[in-house]
Formats: C-alpha cells, structure tokens, sequence
C-alpha cells in the first residue's frame, strides 16, 4: 500500500478513526476483522509485521509513529542491515531520528547490496502492538516509495496462531516466519491471529484473494482445539484450503500439522487436547491425501518443531532459540518448491 511516497508492507488497511490523529496500519480489512471473533478482532489489529519502508537521498530523517493501546516496539532496518530499535510509549506519539549509516560509503557498494533489499530502503519494522503513522520528514528531500527490484522478488503469506505471529520471541524479526523468509530470499506477509486462528469464512476468502503473494504457509488447528469439535474443523479447513487452492491454482500453499505442544506429552494421553491434536492432524492429512492437489503440500509440525526444550516454560510457544531452529527447518522444506517454482517462471518470463 502506498501513501504519500512511503510503502506499507503487511498492511491492507491505512485506518483513519474519526477524532484521532494519524493512520493505523491494520493486517486485514474492516469487513474480515468485523467478521471474527471478539477477541479474534484485537488480534487482528494488532500490527504484526507491518513495516513503513521508503528510499531518500535525506542524511537526516524524522519518522514519527506511535503505539495506540499499549507499549510497543520498532525495529529500524537499512535493507538487511539491523540499525535501530525504539521503544514506543502507549498514546504517545515517537518521532525517531534517522541518519544516515556513516559506516556505508566505507564499502564497496557491491556488498552492500548482497541481501535481497536493497541497502537504500529504510525499513521500520513493527512488533505485536497496533502502530499509528504520522509523518516521514525528510527535510525537503524526495521521499519515494521502493521500487520492486529494491525488494524481494517472492512473498511469502503466513497465516496461523500466535506461534506464526511470534508469540514467544523476545524480538519478533527473529520470528519462525521472519526467519524462514530472510533464508528464502522472501518478503513475508504475517497474517498470524493470536489464540483465535479459527479458518472463519471471511478469513478464508481474504486468503483466497491471492493478492499480494506467490506461496502460502498455513498453520491450523492448535486454536480450535478447544473451542469446536472435529467435525467443525474439518469443515472449517475444507472451505479454507479448497478456496485458497482453487483460486491459486498454480501458487504452492503449504500446510502444516500441529506443532509439538504440551499436550503432545501429557500423562493423561485421554486429555481432551491430546486427543484432538491427533484428529485433526489426521484430518488435514486425509485432506491433503484426497484432494490430490499438484499444488498443495503437507509439512508435519514435527519437522518444523524439532525439539520440546525449544519451548518457552508455557510449553506452547517457541522461545528465540525456537523460533530460528523452527524457521531453519521451515526453509529447508519450503526451499526445493519454491527453487522450481522460481526457475519455472524466469523461464516462462513470470516471477
């Protein structure tokens, strides 16, 4: 999305509340977040993954931004280079002051430009909180928009729990996601619904559009577990993962069973989230198996989540530590399709 030169990664929505300054930058539309569950709306407002990205000759520049309901954080990138990190006060509005890296014209201009953006794009990247936009003052400089060769040529969509969303990192550039992304050469869109990751239809539909990416990654089922039965849930994924393939029929969709969780070990192997792990992991694999899909791909969550001491002590979310081992697998199973998938459009003159 683009305002006023600047490009909005992972944001389908620059929201204007009547009586409040700036611009929120929201994951999903009004008409998808309205359609979810109470609490499935304040996740989606959250700005997981959202960056404001934009290129300037300006040695100087001043980005003002803000957190609406709580604390949060930003973390400031000059292409693949880390620069910065600021800490944003909620209700308060932050203005960062930006200057140019002193170091860069010490290099040669080839390595720094070895990454998959270009070394030119500022990039604010958002954590887990709901980021307001205000201004990008570059002191009478051009402020443009990236252009696509300054970017990663493939995007990567994700959509899932809070473990997609990066619920566990300390950080959440270093989430699963992230992670797996920066390995592939990918941009990443982060479409991750803390604790109510529930394949609603309208959730599903937003999907299926295929705006905006060439493969899709999607985590299900440890949010449903306790809240629908299995009948439910397969009817739920059914629709989800006939739309989304059916209407990208030549985009690679990835699926994953459950990650290993607490309940993969409990003691009490009749526990009712035992028991549903393994229904619907077995549900999404009789769904892989009998549509046949040349496009569609089952991944085992336990070949991403390789390690239970990967956990955090809520034995459910992966620390940092988990969430890079987790990414690195990711990649490493994503890699041989989409390396196909890349050859097979510069041939065909696509991607």
């Amino acid at each position: 999305m683009l305002h006023n030169g600047v490009y909005f990664h992972n944001v389908s929505e620059l929201e204007q509340r009547p009586g409040l300054p700036g611009l929120l930058l929201q994951r999903f539309p009004r008409e998808v977040r309205e359609a979810l569950s109470a609490k499935g709306r304040t996740k989606a407002a959250e700005s997981s993954g959202c960056e404001i990205r934009f290129v300037t000759e300006a040695p100087y520049v001043r980005v003002t931004i803000g957190a609406l309901e709580k604390d949060g954080r930003v973390y400031v990138f000059r292409g693949d280079f880390f620069h910065a990190a600021y800490d944003l006060k909620a209700g308060t509005a932050v203005t960062l002051q930006l200057e140019e890296p002193e170091r860069f014209p010490e290099v040669h201009r080839s390595s720094l430009q070895s990454g998959t953006f270009s070394s030119d794009v500022w990039r604010i990247y958002c954590d887990r909180f709901t980021a307001v936009f205000y201004d990008v003052d570059a002191f009478g400089y051009e402020v443009r928009p990236p252009h696509k060769a300054e970017m990663p040529q493939f995007t990567l969509l994700a959509y899932g729990s809070s473990i997609t969303q990066g619920a566990g990192s300390l950080n959440h550039t270093c989430s699963y996601v992230q992670q797996a992304a920066r390995r592939l050469g990918a941009d990443a869109i982060n479409l991750g619904l803390s604790g109510t990751c529930y394949c609603e239809k309208e959730a599903a539909d937003h999907l299926a559009r295929g705006s905006g990416w060439d493969a899709a990654f999607l985590e299900l089922g440890v949010n449903m577990r306790s809240v629908m039965e299995p009948p439910e849930f397969g009817r739920r994924i059914t629709y989800l993962l006939d739309e989304v393939t059916g209407r990208n029929p030549h985009k690679p969709v990835f699926v994953t069973t459950i990650y290993p969780n607490r309940a993969t070990f409990f003691e009490d192997e009749e526990h009712v989230f035992t028991k549903r792990d393994l229904i619907f992991n077995d549900i999404l694999r009789r769904y892989v198996s009998d549509r046949n899909h040349p496009r569609l791909y089952l991944l085992e969550g336990s070949e991403i989540m390789t390690e239970f001491v990967s956990l955090t002590t809520d034995l459910i979310h992966p620390s940092d530590y988990g969430h890079i081992r987790m990414g690195e697998h990711l990649a490493r199973l994503l890699e041989p399709v989409l390396t196909g998938l890349r050859t097979s459009d510069r041939e065909t003159g696509g991607i």
